[in-house]
């Protein structure tokens, strides 16, 4: 009996003689931890007369670093980087476009030209610039605080604007900053980014010539008025004499508006909860027709004489959308009638010409549709490694931007897309 309880004993003592070398080598082991790495935006006030007093520069060309909204003037194309500036390319040859200059604009987003003025936000104003001769660009107007969304105190001048900034993080999914704006996975393409017309010249008025914008696009133009939304309102300004924009009146349009498209004396807002038309028939003064309601979702839209092809989008800001393209009967523009809905992937911005509908797919890349028959739509190509958020079919060439540039193509064969030109990110 005392040699079974010795050797239960020597045992007993083995196993806790091992027991601290078993944790220490499980202590030695590798910890794998994933970081992720997002973009967010840092809240930072800023007072208006900070802007106000500094020169806004005409700088030399240089390269693309984060592309926002794209627009079309005679032989210019424009590019906008989100809260810096304006790019200028001589867009003669489309197969070849050549970089000419940058507009320094701190707070930029949106744009709109209006026979050889160029319309752009700076913060809370509005700026009117001479582009006759885009190789000497000149600040002619500010109309100041015409955008007092931004006021954090309209008393003291103090403005809220959200600085871009790189943070890691073991989380895998954060949906949302910290600060009240996405924090957006920086290995997926970003939102930011952002009106197709037929042709510049159905959307100009009293001799003057209007540009060309995508469907994503906040600033437009119609019978001498530019149009301008931002979340909750839309606000009209006269530019029936385009040097000398005057803010006329502001319209509230509720909450979630994103984009706004013209069409025949009419703008269609979109917005997070569905398609709103307006009768712009007395310019200064829009009154509202109907309101096409749809699932919370990010809204483009680009219409015709008979349809309005609208993208429903999921993603970060709209996580409780749908990916899906609406085509809507607006003959009778004070009842929209929703024809049919397709299944799409993450739509983004389309555009239209005659028949044929190009939608970018974000991630997913760009596709065309045959539309002759909107109750049975044809896909026609799909360019799947082309990330693809806004569309511009021009009169010269198909212009596409996206997260890695802006890329141009010969579209008069509606079956094939031909490729001209790319601008990439950091490359001029």
């Amino acid at each position: 009996m005392k040699k079974f309880f010795r050797q239960q004993f020597t045992k007993n003592l083995a196993v806790w003689i091992m027991l601290p070398v078993v944790f220490l080598l499980s202590s030695c082991e590798d910890e794998v931890v994933t970081t992720y790495s997002y973009r967010t935006q840092v809240p930072v006030l800023l007072k208006v007369n900070s802007f106000r007093e500094a020169e806004i520069v005409i700088e030399p060309a240089k390269q693309l670093e984060s592309p926002g909204k794209i627009y079309i003037f005679g032989d210019f194309l424009f590019i906008s980087e989100p809260d810096k500036g304006i790019h200028i390319l001589d867009n003669t040859n489309p197969a070849s476009p050549r970089n000419l200059n940058f507009i320094n604009i701190p707070g930029t987003a949106d744009l709109a030209i209006n026979s050889d003025v160029l319309y752009a936000d700076n913060y809370v104003d509005l700026l009117a610039f001479d582009i006759s001769d885009p190789r000497d660009i000149k600040l002619i107007k500010r109309e100041t605080d015409v955008f007092p969304n931004l006021y954090s105190n309209e008393e003291t001048g103090t403005i809220i604007i959200y600085k871009d900034t790189l943070i890691t993080s073991t989380e895998e999914d954060m949906m949302m900053g910290h600060w009240g704006r996405p924090a957006i996975r920086i290995d997926f393409m970003t939102d930011r980014a952002f009106t197709n017309f037929s042709s510049a010249s159905k959307n100009s008025s009293g001799g003057q010539s209007y540009g060309q914008g995508g469907s994503m696009a906040r600033f437009t133009l119609l019978n001498n008025h530019l149009y301008a939304v931002d979340d909750h309102n839309l606000r009209v300004f006269d530019v029936s004499a385009p040097a000398d924009p005057n803010f006329v009146k502001e319209v509230s349009l509720g909450w979630g508006i994103e984009t706004i498209f013209p069409f025949d004396n009419k703008l269609f807002i979109g917005s997070m909860t569905g398609m709103f038309i307006y009768d712009a028939s007395d310019p200064a003064a829009p009154t509202q027709m109907s309101h096409y309601a749809h699932v919370t979702a990010c809204d483009p839209v680009v219409v015709n004489e008979k349809y309005a092809f609208v993208t429903l989008r999921s993603g970060v800001a709209c996580r409780m959308g749908v990916d899906e393209l609406h085509i809507l009967d607006i003959q009778n523009p004070y009842k929209p009638i929703l024809l049919k809905s397709y299944p799409m992937e993450n739509p983004h911005g389309l555009g239209l010409a005659g028949e044929h509908l190009y939608l970018a797919e974000g991630k997913f890349g760009l596709k065309s549709y045959d539309v002759s028959n909107v109750m049975s739509i044809i896909p026609v190509e799909h360019l799947a490694n082309l990330r693809s958020v806004d569309i511009i079919p021009g009169p010269k060439s198909l212009i596409v931007i996206g997260p890695d540039g802006v890329c141009q193509f010969n579209y008069t064969q509606k079956n094939k897309l031909e490729k001209l030109s790319c601008i990439t990110v950091g490359i001029q």
